[in-house]
């Protein structure tokens, strides 16, 4: 059974931010994430969340030491000298999010760096997620890589191809380091979104949700919604399958696309 979390920084902007998990309460919703930490309420939040009674499923990863943020914008995961500084990272946002009951962190590997072949890049983000690794797996937490489209909305990002952080995955080799598959994302830079949603479902932790063009609600676009879920359930996926879209209406209006795709 698909399990529906809402990103909070695309949907609810109605409301102000703690507000939004009562609103994603109140549309039938039983869980939702978020991006960044550092610049949030926690303690306001993780009240917000239990009050309403809904879950956290994911947030991204941070930092709020300066340097070590410095060098992540720098040279993200691609290169690997920032293994020890991503790892730090790790261990500090699974402090700081631990009162939410989040289990699962979303990473991105940083703008491609020029003048480095980018073997060495694949290299590199190999030796920051093994580095991480232990920590994730001691804590109980699981790390998803996500690709990005290089198309339309992240423009000289190293890691577009689900094929690539496939094989990230498989040479990291850890249980707790797995891939965040965004279905809209995907559906710019590969298509053939079922195969792969399939192909790889035993590396991915968490899934991405938006129509493609515009990353609107389901119904908007070309992505036939209906044939996806029914595929991520039938492969047997138990993990959430976040909406991360910019809905075209009010969101409680615009969650109707999404509740007719899981009938």
């Amino acid at each position: 059974m698909i399990r529906i979390s809402a990103c909070i920084e695309m949907l609810f902007k109605e409301y102000e931010f703690n507000d939004r998990p009562a609103a994603a309460k109140a549309a039938g919703l039983e869980a939702i994430e978020f991006w960044g930490w550092s610049n949030k309420d926690l303690g306001g939040l993780a009240d917000a969340a239990n009050a309403a009674g809904v879950a956290v499923a994911a947030c991204g990863l941070g930092t709020k030491d300066a340097k070590r943020a410095e060098a992540i914008r720098n040279y993200g995961l691609l290169d690997k000298r920032n293994a020890g500084v991503f790892a730090e990272n790790v261990q500090e946002s699974i402090e700081a999010v631990r009162p939410l009951g989040i289990r699962t962190m979303l990473t991105t590997v940083g703008q491609e760096l020029d003048g480095v072949p980018r073997g060495d890049q694949h290299e590199a983000i190999v030796e920051c997620l093994k580095a991480a690794a232990p920590i994730a797996e001691k804590e109980g937490f699981t790390l998803v890589l996500e690709p990005l489209n290089i198309l339309v909305n992240h423009k000289g990002y190293y890691l577009s191809s689900s094929h690539e952080a496939a094989d990230i995955l498989k040479a990291v080799g850890s249980p707790n380091i797995k891939m965040l598959f965004d279905v809209y994302h995907q559906q710019i830079t590969e298509g053939n979104l079922i195969a792969n949603l399939t192909e790889y479902m035993p590396l991915i932790g968490h899934i991405h949700t938006a129509d493609n063009p515009g990353r609107h609600e389901f119904g908007t676009g070309e992505i036939n919604y209906k044939a996806v879920l029914r595929a991520i359930d039938d492969a047997g996926y138990e993990g959430y399958t976040g909406l991360e879209y910019s809905p075209t209406c009010a969101t409680g209006r615009s969650l109707a696309g999404v509740f007719s795709a899981l009938l």
